[in-house]
């Protein structure tokens, strides 16, 4: 088929819009409409020849309305010519954005050869694509784009490695922002959540010194009740589920594998993290500590308590928690989740009033907070 009797397909009007139209608005209602008709997949070869004629002819308008038109229609489209996605995707940023964003015409060669030769938007938009391979992580962090980094980072398809996570670490632990990012991520690596964890602490400590003059000693308890607190907040946001008995020994090999931390997650609900935190400590298989643990006598917990070298002033808290939490039932909801914990902390504190101050200041704020947050969401 000839462009011209494509063009009798699209009809006249519409290509004369596209050439002559009097502005640009009109030049680019005109090649949205076509692109939208020749993107399909019923066209001949020929026909596809004769729509990929067009196209250029759309890629080479002088106007970036028109150029944008195109690049927005086609941004998803298996249809868009290999030659001209790259020449969207080196065009001005408005243009090139959702066409490096979503194309799946773009390689990987294509989006090195952006990222190295770029501005800030163009990075930023290849960081939030859908799917990102290991060698365009490495590249965006080869930029030192902090903003493209931060994107990538909260971007669950982008796949990081091992040694993206620790150049990452590395190289932006210092930016608050491309932290936070990560923390967003559905899932991080263990190892990586505790090193997070770590740095982040370490970044308040030096913040609190340096701006309030606090003695090191008390930055230090502060920074490690921040660590503490953001360990606890983790196990909350993401359960368990990814190598727990991991998790527990990278915590207790950097002696975070506290009293405390045990008794605010227990507190919190999170029985399952007792049970490999106490299977680690008494150097017992994880099967066997579930069956001490969950024992209907008054012996098993107490048997693999007494193993751990855990203070014996804790363990009527621990038990009046599990037996509470056996107790219960929890929603799914998060609604559901948060009345859960709220009853949870307070039949235990109820039934031990001996917890610490600062354990029970600590869950005391995190039923404030799920209030509020469950008050703001109703």
């Amino acid at each position: 088929m000839s462009v011209i009797a494509l063009r009798n397909r699209l009809t006249e009007e519409d290509v004369r819009r596209l050439i002559k139209g009097e502005s640009d608005e009109d030049r680019a209602l005109a090649a949205r409409k076509i692109c939208n008709r020749v993107d399909v997949p019923s066209l001949t070869d020929d026909e596809r020849a004769a729509a990929h004629d067009i196209l250029k002819l759309i890629s080479m308008d002088a106007a970036e309305l028109v150029r944008r038109a195109m690049a927005v229609t086609l941004k998803n489209s298996r249809n868009l010519p290999h030659e001209l996605a790259i020449k969207l995707a080196a065009d001005v940023d408005a243009v090139a954005t959702p066409v490096l964003v979503s194309s799946p015409m773009l390689t990987d060669e294509d989006l090195i050869t952006v990222l190295q030769h770029s501005t800030t938007s163009k990075r930023c938009a290849i960081a939030a694509r859908e799917e990102i391979s290991p060698i365009i992580v490495h590249e965006i962090i080869d930029t030192g784009d902090d903003r493209a980094v931060g994107i990538a980072a909260a971007n669950d398809g982008a796949r990081f490695e091992d040694a993206s996570y620790q150049r990452s670490l590395e190289e932006f632990g210092t930016n608050s922002d491309v932290m936070d990012a990560f923390v967003a991520r559905s899932h991080l690596p263990l190892d990586i959540t505790e090193k997070l964890i770590a740095h982040v602490s370490d970044e308040a400590m030096q913040r609190m010194v340096k701006k309030h003059a606090l003695p090191p000693q008390l930055a230090v308890e502060i920074s490690e009740t921040t660590r503490e607190r953001a360990t606890v907040d983790l196990v909350d946001q993401a359960g368990l589920a990814h190598d727990p008995m991991h998790f527990v020994q990278q915590l207790r090999m950097n002696g975070r594998l506290t009293p405390s931390l045990i008794l605010r997650t227990v507190l919190r609900g999170h029985v399952r993290f007792l049970e490999f935190a106490l299977a680690e400590m008494a150097g017992v298989s994880h099967a066997k500590a579930w069956l001490l643990i969950h024992d209907a006598g008054p012996l098993g917990l107490r048997a693999i308590y007494d193993r751990t070298g855990l203070p014996r002033r804790l363990y009527p808290a621990i038990r009046a928690a599990l037996d509470v939490y056996n107790a219960l039932e929890m929603s799914d909801s998060a609604e559901g989740r948060a009345h859960f914990r709220r009853i949870l902390a307070e039949r235990s504190i109820t039934r031990f009033q001996g917890i610490p101050d600062e354990d029970l200041d600590y869950i005391l704020d995190r039923m404030d907070e799920e209030r509020e947050d469950v008050a703001l969401v109703g």
